[in-house]
């Protein structure tokens, strides 16, 4: 599922959601209700293609995930995962979950 919330500094973002509501990945910032509408639509058309899923580490050696648009701009970052199998089932995980059904 999608949630789209203002975060504290009154700007939307979004997070998808796994069944058991776990976040899968987050947004960055959005000034208006739309633009993070189309946000959250274009990590649902983006997360279909296997080249708009970056892999990376953190400064803590943990392995995550952006999904990155056509116009190389990201749209959404994952959390951390210890091995390469949990973070495989992320990406799954976003490529299942996100649907335009889940937006509401």
């Amino acid at each position: 599922m999608f949630e789209l919330y203002k975060d504290k500094s009154k700007k939307f973002r979004f997070r998808l959601k796994a069944k058991n509501g776990e976040i899968i990945c987050a947004s960055q910032s959005y000034t208006t209700k739309s633009a993070c509408t189309k946000g959250a639509k274009s990590l649902i058309l983006n997360s279909k293609k296997k080249k708009s899923f970056k892999v990376l580490k953190n400064r803590s050696g943990k392995l995550f995930f952006n999904v990155i648009a056509g116009n190389n701009k990201v749209i959404a970052t994952s959390q951390g995962y210890k091995s390469e199998s949990s973070l495989n089932k992320g990406i799954e995980s976003v490529q299942k979950n996100a649907t335009i059904k889940n937006l509401s």
